[in-house]
């Protein structure tokens, strides 16, 4: 007999030296109540996953490549979103000259409206939601679904 070992991505972390300067910037970005776990561990429970936030202390590596809050230059946060100009315009109304804007809502030649931003500690995050035929079918195909 052969086992089917499902893999589903449950949680992403990002650690930080300031816990509670990310958790405002992505409590307002996903509209989730922050569930602090420990003063230094919160969850944002958004309805396709996890998106945690903790700091460097609470990953107890015992090594010389222990991780390190706000180095992250290779990866990309990405939420797919039902508005992305409203939710830019408040990102911008929240924080100000502040909000470090990489692409203002553009729209993508496979169909999405997309907006990076990076967080306070510099990590890069795309806002998207499909807007074409083209754009909504390719997120048909994924998960998270678009909600209504």
């Amino acid at each position: 007999m052969t086992h089917t070992n499902t893999v589903q991505l449950a949680s992403v972390r990002v650690l930080t030296e300031d816990v509670e300067g990310l958790v405002r910037f992505y409590g307002l970005l996903t509209g989730a109540t922050p569930q602090w776990l420990t003063e230094d561990f919160v969850e944002l429970v958004t309805p396709s996953a996890t998106f945690a936030l903790s700091h460097p202390r609470r990953v107890a590596f015992i090594t010389d490549r222990t991780p390190r809050a706000a180095a992250n230059s290779s990866a990309i946060v990405e939420f797919l979103v039902q508005d992305v100009d409203e939710l830019f315009t408040r990102l911008q109304a929240e924080f100000g000259d502040a909000l470090d804007v990489v692409q203002p809502p553009t729209m993508m030649p496979w169909g999405n409206v997309s907006a990076l931003v990076r967080d306070p500690d510099g990590t890069l995050v795309n806002l998207y939601a499909p807007v074409t035929a083209q754009g909504v079918q390719l997120q048909q195909q994924r998960t998270p679904k678009m909600l209504p």
